[in-house]
């Protein structure tokens, strides 16, 4: 399966909080609508949706990956809400357990931010975090 980097991700560590207990990751109003932009530009290419995953990079040990997805895994966890889909892969999936996912902009940045309660760090730049 061949996926493509499309956006950067910042990463901040929040108090626990109670999510719905089927909830894998909750999208924003303004994460949805950005979502939605993105896939309207792509949709021809056979994306079904933006697959989120974790990596070894950074000060702290693991960031965010955002790429498009063709396909799900038989493993990955599928999240719809408001008409987008967002695909979960295996090996983030309880990384992002009750995460929200927010689209922050601002005179200097637009990015998705992952607000995640399960954080026990993150580097001072906000792109890597510990668990």
């Amino acid at each position: 399966m061949a996926t493509k980097t499309i956006a950067s991700a910042t990463v901040r560590a929040v108090k626990k909080r109670v999510l719905p207990s089927r909830a894998a990751l909750v999208l924003t109003p303004t994460a949805v609508q950005k979502v939605k932009e993105i896939m309207s530009k792509e949709e021809a290419k056979g994306f079904i949706g933006l697959k989120v995953g974790v990596r070894q990079r950074g000060c702290n040990g693991l960031s965010y990956t955002l790429d498009y997805a063709t396909t799900k895994g038989k493993l990955d966890e599928e999240v719809k809400q408001d008409g987008v889909t967002i695909i979960i892969d295996k090996k983030a999936q309880l990384t992002l357990l009750g995460t929200e996912m927010d689209f922050v902009e601002d005179k200097l940045s637009a990015e998705f931010v992952f607000n995640n309660p399960n954080i026990k760090g993150t580097c001072g730049c906000g792109e890597s975090f510990s668990i």
